[in-house]
């Protein structure tokens, strides 16, 4: 490779970067935020680094800015699962944890393994998923002022206060799934992916938002198990030998709010999609524990998303009996 590599290790403040080319390696700090963006492209100017490949871990929102405002200026990005720098790490039995060598660590992956480019969300998505997420955020702060109402207060002030906020909450949590309804219905494209989710027997039409939010565009994605990697679904067991035999769980080395996302639905799907419901059963004849029934039901019903809006059909679940993605575990 001979441009010039930018490994970059995101954190919600700093961005720790190295900056490496064919002699040797340049560590800087910035801070994550526009000024840090433009300071970061001033420091490679000066370098002479010329177009770089950057590198950065798939962080949530905290790396967003940074990978477009990169990519705006003429400039390769790949944004990379944690897991495969974790696990490129410890093959090469990298020891020490720093922000620095966390940087160095993501510029000599990016050097030796060139992962795929990155490329910014289409306008409309990076709408929705602030929707999505705003959302979210309202929900999370009625469940903690719900838990207050319920901890034993007894002051009238404070027991007044709290059913206010809830109410205030409520009439907010409304307004924006009714602000999020109407986005998706105005937009053509989201309005035919939400349709093709929502025919999924245990998927509504807000988690079809959701999940249009958080997984982005479905080309990104090769195949069903690398979306059900990046959600963290994929089975991880540990073997060796005949003495070592760990359970087998989730890795949960993936977007934490997908499975939080899928974990209703999965639910749901177990009692009304046919597919769902035939496969957990099977699991069920095999005594598996209830969690890692519902774990397995998220699991395939991603199996399912990622079929529908690949093949861009409505679910029908006498052709997906047919499919691989529809198989056992």
């Amino acid at each position: 490779m001979g441009t010039n590599v930018l490994g970059i290790d995101v954190s919600k403040d700093t961005l720790d970067v190295v900056l490496r080319d064919q002699e040797h390696s340049q560590h800087q700090v910035f801070s994550n935020n526009k000024v840090g963006y433009t300071r970061l492209s001033r420091w490679l100017t000066t370098r002479r680094a010329g177009t770089v490949h950057a590198c950065l871990e798939a962080t949530g929102q905290y790396g967003d800015g940074v990978a477009e405002h990169l990519y705006q200026a003429g400039h390769a990005v790949s944004v990379v699962n944690p897991l495969r720098i974790k696990r490129y790490g410890e093959s090469k039995l990298h020891r020490n944890k720093t922000d620095k060598a966390d940087a160095a660590l993501i510029a000599e992956f990016c050097v030796k393994e060139n992962p795929p480019l990155w490329k910014p969300l289409p306008d409309s998505l990076k709408q929705l998923r602030q929707m999505v997420r705003r959302l979210d955020d309202l929900q999370c702060n009625y469940q903690q002022e719900s838990n207050r109402l319920t901890s034993g207060v007894t002051n009238a002030w404070v027991l007044a206060d709290l059913q206010g906020h809830l109410q205030e909450l409520s009439q907010r949590i409304q307004a924006m799934k009714a602000a999020i309804d109407q986005f998706i219905a105005a937009n053509p494209e989201l309005k035919h992916k939400a349709y093709l989710l929502d025919t999924i027997p245990g998927i509504g039409m807000l988690t079809a938002a959701r999940l249009l939010a958080e997984i982005g565009e479905i080309s990104s994605f090769e195949d069903a198990p690398q979306l059900v990697a990046y959600a963290g679904l994929n089975p991880k067991g540990v073997r060796s030998g005949s003495s070592v035999h760990k359970k087998t769980r989730i890795s949960k080395e993936g977007r934490a709010f997908i499975r939080y996302i899928l974990y209703m639905p999965a639910i749901s799907a177990r009692i009304h999609n046919p597919i769902i419901r035939d496969f957990c059963d099977r699991l069920a004849q095999r005594n598996l524990p209830k969690m890692a029934i519902v774990a397995a039901a998220m699991r395939k019903l991603l199996h399912l998303v990622f079929g529908v809006l690949k093949n861009d059909t409505p679910f029908n679940p006498n052709i997906l009996k047919e499919k691989v993605f529809a198989l056992d575990i």
